[in-house]
């Protein structure tokens, strides 16, 4: 057991904690917290995190880096602001049993502790190391990537107005046309087993870089198969490239005068059955946990964000791995 970033149970506890209330339910907010706290691996990534964490020394001491973590998970869950994450925790019983708070005791970490915590995990890349330590634990603990890998991106929108302080938009956010809206924003591509639905692999780009751009960084190179929608047709040199076994299994795209045949459409359908798996993270990602919109200014920010989250999404569905058992298939 790995007792620095153990957090001692309190034996007692304060009238600010609770547990005199005669009447009670556990939410659902409770209920999704506790099964989270069983499954996230915490003290492996906070082997990640505390190469780069402030050590104790003559100054205030640092806040205990598992409590950070979870309040920082806190926020991505419930799309959380540092200042609206720092509030919650005052206001919510069940968060702060989550993060192991007693009022009576000590404050919850303020909104700049938060925020110099999220500034850290940023400026060294910890979400992607969060991500890949995700998809190492679960191979690790019985979990197999199938030969065939679904790629696709999804938009996330960024204001597009300049009335702010700098008067401009974000430089490093770009506008892309899809169907006949324009969007501004960036894009999140993922690479997602075909049998499992595990994210193995993403890149985040501004949102005018084309959906093919990014293939070859999607996949893993033993795939057998390629799924993809038509905006990576036309692309078999760089699967091959990429995984010179894989067959393309992407979306056949009608030309102006020349309109899909009546069995390009069905073959179309089919893959279509199984290239639908790469969209069940994206409703997580974007409508339950809210990053369908851009918090932040600048490709970092945002990306540390988004490999975070998707590290949280394989542990919510693929986390029993972690705990030493394999999900059937």
């Amino acid at each position: 057991m790995y007792a620095p970033y153990e957090m001692t149970d309190m034996k007692q506890q304060t009238f600010a904690a609770g547990g005199f209330e005669r009447h009670g339910k556990t939410t659902r907010k409770g209920e999704f917290l506790a099964r989270m706290d069983k499954l996230v691996p915490w003290v492996e990534f906070c082997k990640v995190i505390e190469p780069y964490y402030p050590k104790a020394g003559n100054g205030r001491p640092p806040i205990g880096l598992e409590r950070m973590l979870r309040m920082y998970f806190i926020a991505h869950w419930f799309n959380l602001a540092d200042e609206a994450c720092e509030d919650a925790l005052y206001d919510l019983p069940a968060f702060r049993d989550f993060c192991r708070i007693d009022l009576g005791r000590e404050r919850v970490p303020d909104a700049t502790t938060l925020l110099n915590f999220r500034h850290l995990l940023e400026q060294h890349q910890l979400g992607t190391a969060m991500f890949a330590k995700v998809g190492a634990l679960l191979l690790a603990h019985g979990m197999k990537v199938s030969g065939g890998t679904i790629v696709d991106a999804t938009i996330i929108e960024a204001p597009s107005s300049t009335k702010n302080s700098d008067g401009t938009r974000d430089p490093e956010m770009h506008q892309t046309k899809k169907g006949n809206q324009w969007h501004f924003g960036m894009k999140v591509h993922i690479g997602v087993d075909s049998k499992s639905g595990l994210v193995h692999s993403a890149s985040v780009t501004p949102a005018n870089v084309h959906d093919s751009q990014e293939l070859a960084r999607l996949l893993h190179g033993a795939e057998t198969r390629v799924y993809g929608d038509s905006a990576y047709a036309g692309k078999k040199a760089a699967i091959r490239e990429a995984a010179p076994n894989a067959k393309d299994f992407t979306q056949k795209r009608a030309h102006r005068h020349k309109p899909l045949s009546a069995a390009d459409r069905e073959s179309n359908r089919r893959k279509s059955q199984v290239r639908a798996k790469v969209e069940h993270p994206f409703r997580p990602f974007k409508n339950l946990y809210g990053f369908a919109k851009v918090r932040y200014r600048g490709l970092v920010k945002n990306a540390n964000r988004a490999f975070a989250l998707l590290a949280l999404i394989n542990i919510e569905r693929w986390g029993l791995p972690l705990a030493g058992e394999v999900r059937p298939a």
